[in-house]
């Protein structure tokens, strides 16, 4: 049976460990925040193995890929991304074959697999990326004929916005595509920093988005860096909403999480906005809360694979909070198991 849905991103092994502040304000990173490693912060991996941290499958769009298939039948999602010839990849496999996630790694051996250390302060999470392997993704790995085969099964699209940093040229190839053929290409905006500082490499794929997922946070920097003259998330989302597409045959929606704040959903064709929602989210107590990692991924995961499984956006939605909701009441970027079905 063909994959529904296919997955592009930046493999990463997630290196998890709660830590004291002092380590934040040590490599100057922000509590809640996710950025790329510089040479200044490599020495963190080695750091934070004091702090007893757990290693787990994971990579944003990894992380949304696993969400998907956990809502959806089996052998429904395709993975695929760059890796290293190491036990790292090997560990991501195994993790990803739990699930019944199918990856189609590149490899390549003279790079490590690619490692992010999530550190924990209270409820925040603050992230720092080490992309090694992921960074060398290839367009003509996408074209192989036994890949791209995958791409012409599949009926949607999902990409991280981390891959801007990585293979611009294969967000392209899928967005391409998916407008060629009317199938439904979807995004995430991923991280501040990537709408500030990649946003020529934004620009160039936004025309393809027919659903572009982000938080209040990147909102805010997408506004800043494109000039947008707002700081209202709403008004942000419209504003996106309405910039140029190439698939005119599908509306855009910008779905934009705020944390504990309803969600919203703003939603464009030719003619201009349609429709403008806000969506409460599914609350928890605040003992519940174990680790926020990946909440925005689960989310997308809800949220995409219940539009594949044939669910309206409104139910698209309130799936999205539910599996967003049972993940951060877990460690890392996971999902119960056994296996629950999604319940009103």
């Amino acid at each position: 049976m063909p994959y529904k849905l296919f997955c592009l991103g930046n493999p990463l092994l997630d290196i998890i460990a709660v830590v004291p502040t002092t380590i934040l304000e040590k490599y100057g990173l922000k509590s809640n925040d996710a950025i790329l490693a510089e040479e200044k912060d490599m020495s963190i991996y080695a750091e934070i193995l004091q702090y007893n941290p757990k290693a787990m499958a994971g990579g944003a769009a990894q992380n949304t890929a696993r969400g998907a298939q956990y809502v959806l039948p089996a052998d429904s999602v395709v993975y695929c991304g760059c890796v290293g010839k190491d036990k790292y990849a090997d560990m991501l496999r195994e993790a990803n074959a739990k699930e019944g996630l199918h990856e189609v790694y590149r490899i390549e051996p003279q790079q490590e697999t690619g490692k992010c250390a999530v550190l924990i302060t209270g409820t925040d999470r603050s992230m720092v990326t080490d992309l090694a392997a992921a960074n060398h993704y290839k367009l003509e790995h996408l074209k192989q004929p036994e890949i791209w085969s995958l791409v012409e099964d599949a009926t949607t699209f999902y990409v991280g916005g981390f891959h801007l940093t990585v293979c611009v040229p294969a967000i392209l190839a899928l967005g391409e595509h998916a407008a060629a053929t009317n199938k439904l290409f979807t995004m995430n905006i991923s991280a501040p920093f990537l709408a500030q500082f990649f946003k020529d490499q934004m620009d160039s794929v936004a025309p393809y988005w027919d659903i572009i997922i982000g938080n209040e946070s990147e909102a805010a920097a997408y506004a800043e860096s494109h000039e947008l003259g707002t700081t209202d998330v709403v008004e942000i989302a419209k504003k996106i909403a309405v910039l140029p597409k190439v698939n005119t045959k599908r509306p855009r929606y910008v779905v934009f999480t705020q944390g504990t704040q309803p969600t919203i959903i703003v939603a464009a064709d030719q003619s201009g906005i349609i429709s403008e929602r806000t969506y409460p989210i599914r609350p928890i107590s605040t003992a519940e809360i174990v680790d926020t990692t990946g909440a925005g991924d689960s989310f997308a995961g809800g949220f995409i694979g219940s539009l594949i499984s044939g669910k309206s956006i409104d139910e698209a939605v309130e799936v999205g909070h539910w599996l967003a909701s049972w993940t951060i009441r877990l460690d890392g970027a996971a999902y119960p198991s056994p296996k629950i079905e999604y319940s009103a």
